[in-house]
């Protein structure tokens, strides 16, 4: 299995930088990305052949983590549980 986990700082501005073409040359099994700094239906794209789960942060702009997967997993979670932490979208 191959996993990568990458910090985009703001995906918007890696999908203009190649980012597709990078992600499908690397043909990881999971793909962890830091920092997305997306709002809901800012990134309507995904990546083909991958399941797309993603934590945004209430504050626009701020952190946020996305996760792209090939194989579907058994179960996502959101936040740790602790109120003031689960609002940063990590």
């Amino acid at each position: 299995m191959k996993l990568i986990s990458w910090n985009v700082n703001g995906l918007r501005a890696c999908v203009g930088k190649g980012f597709f073409e990078s992600m499908a040359a690397l043909d990881a099994d999971v793909i962890a990305l830091q920092e997305t700094k997306i709002q809901a239906g800012q990134f309507e794209d995904g990546l083909e052949g991958y399941r797309a789960y993603y934590n945004y942060a209430d504050k626009k702009g701020y952190s946020g983590t996305a996760l792209f997967t090939r194989a579907e997993p058994i179960q996502v979670t959101t936040g740790i549980g602790i109120d003031e932490h689960d609002h940063e979208g990590r």
